[in-house]
């Protein structure tokens, strides 16, 4: 597997013969991600609150982002799983 650093690289889960240094590097990146979009997500839960709180309605849009980062969150979330499930199955291997 390449080693690529874009932002829009997506970890290729049909690939089976994967190394375990690039499973380690695929799992902390989505770490790091999932911390990323977990602390968006808790600001826009916050100003989300503090509007809710005013007299003043949300916009769609801000809705909308928050939808979409909820969406992302799963997505990631999900994608954890299977890595941390993989990475285990290696260190029983070992």
């Amino acid at each position: 597997m390449a080693n690529h650093s874009t932002e829009d690289e997506v970890f290729d889960f049909s690939n089976i013969e994967f190394t375990r240094e690039e499973l380690i590097n695929a799992l902390n990146e989505m770490v790091q991600e999932y911390g990323k979009l977990s602390h968006t997500f808790e600001e826009f839960k916050a100003e989300n609150m503090d509007l809710k709180n005013s007299s003043v309605e949300p916009s769609i849009t801000q809705l909308v982002e928050t939808d979409s980062l909820q969406i992302e969150l799963n997505k990631l979330k999900d994608q954890n799983e299977v890595l941390r499930s993989i990475s285990c199955d290696l260190r029983m291997k070992d």
